[in-house]
């Protein structure tokens, strides 16, 4: 029986190679959820393009701060040292390769580490590029954070992308509910596996080609 992993395990393992020192940006959605994971050890400074360098994890329930939230609206701490600053020099930290990782949901990743994660040119969609495309550019690395499968079953993991593109080749790892998986010159290449799957099962799962590392 396959033991997949849960939302949280995925961020703490995320979180597990974010190194000493990293200036990150956590994009909205299940991203967000690496903040509270991130090793106490570890001195590592979280930006947030609507201008904050320096939150904390989620705050206690009833110590909410209303002037204190990301950019997806939800409430944050700041931690002692951190900084407000203007929506435009938050970009500039972004486009000018200030971040050294970006950690980015997705609906599609390619085997070439394409990224899709702001429409899925479905007509009823609505289109939420974000910040998206200026990390994707920008951050050092990148690491997407992301369900296997969708609703339907079908595999997020892709030859080549159908829906629109965030940016091109920018990928590093990805991290899903069943494994995590490194895009390199030659090819997707599987780290860790969730409980009780095999190579052959992922495989049959993803629609390009894996192999063990």
């Amino acid at each position: 029986m396959i033991k997949r992993f849960n939302r949280e395990q995925m961020a703490a393992r995320v979180a597990q190679d974010i190194p000493e020192g990293a200036y990150v940006n956590l994009g909205i959605g299940l991203p967000t959820k690496v903040a509270n994971y991130l090793p106490v050890d570890r001195e590592i400074f979280l930006h947030s393009e609507n201008g904050l360098l320096g939150m904390g994890p989620a705050p206690a329930p009833g110590e909410e701060d209303d002037d204190l939230t990301n950019a997806g609206k939800e409430p944050v701490t700041l931690l002692a040292g951190g900084a407000f600053f203007h929506h435009a020099d938050s970009f500039a930290m972004m486009r000018g390769g200030h971040l050294d990782v970006c950690v980015l949901g997705a609906f599609q990743v390619a085997a070439n580490g394409d990224l899709a994660n702001w429409h899925t040119g479905a007509p009823d969609a609505i289109p939420a590029v974000g910040g998206a495309m200026d990390l994707a550019i920008g951050a050092k690395q990148v690491f997407v954070m992301m369900e296997h499968q969708t609703k339907s079953g079908d595999s997020k993991i892709v030859e080549r992308c159908t829906y629109p593109l965030t940016s091109v080749a920018c990928v590093n790892r990805i991290y899903t509910d069943l494994a995590v998986i490194d895009i390199t010159p030659d090819g997707l290449v599987v780290r860790e596996m969730a409980e009780g799957l095999t190579l052959d099962a992922l495989q049959a799962m993803t629609a390009a080609p894996l192999r063990a590392a």
